[in-house]
C-alpha cells in the first residue's frame, strides 16, 4: 500500500518562505504524476501545482504563480514545493497527491488516487 507523508508545514510571517516535502512510500509506487493542492479555512480544496515524474512537466495556479516552484527526486519518490513571498492568504493545509496517469483535468482532486495526510501552512501578516 502506498503512502504520502508531508513535512515542511509551520507558521512563517508574510514574506517568509517555507518549503513542503512530501515522500511516497509503499513496495509499488506507480505514479505518473504528483500534484499539491490546500484547504483553506471555509474553502474547497483548490489545486496548487503538479509535477510529472518523468519529464517534470509543471503546471501552477495563478494565484502562486512566480512564488511557488515544484521540485521533484525520483531516486528519493520525493517531490518538493518551496513557497516564497508567502501571503496570509496562503495559509490552508497543504496536501499532496499521486495520479496514475495522464488527464487534461490534472486540476481536480478527483483525479488523484492517493492523497497525503496534509501539513499546515500559516502566513501571519
Amino acid at each position: 500500500q502506498v503512502q504520502l507523508v508531508e513535512s515542511g508545514g509551520g507558521l512563517v510571517q508574510a514574506g517568509g518562505s517555507l518549503r513542503l516535502s512530501c515522500a511516497a512510500s509503499g513496495r509499488t509506487f506507480n505514479s505518473y504524476a504528483m500534484g499539491w493542492f490546500r484547504r483553506a479555512p471555509g474553502k474547497e480544496r483548490e489545486f496548487v501545482t503538479h509535477i510529472t515524474w518523468a519529464v517534470g512537466s509543471t503546471y501552477y495556479a495563478d494565484s502562486v504563480k512566480g512564488r511557488f516552484t515544484i521540485s521533484r527526486d525520483n531516486a528519493k519518490n520525493t517531490v518538493y514545493l518551496q513557497m516564497n513571498n508567502l501571503k496570509p492568504e496562503d495559509t490552508a493545509v497543504y496536501y499532496c497527491a499521486s495520479r496514475k496517469s495522464w488527464s487534461s483535468t490534472f486540476y481536480q482532486p478527483s483525479v488523484y488516487d492517493t492523497w497525503g495526510q496534509g501539513t499546515q501552512v500559516t502566513v501571519s501578516s
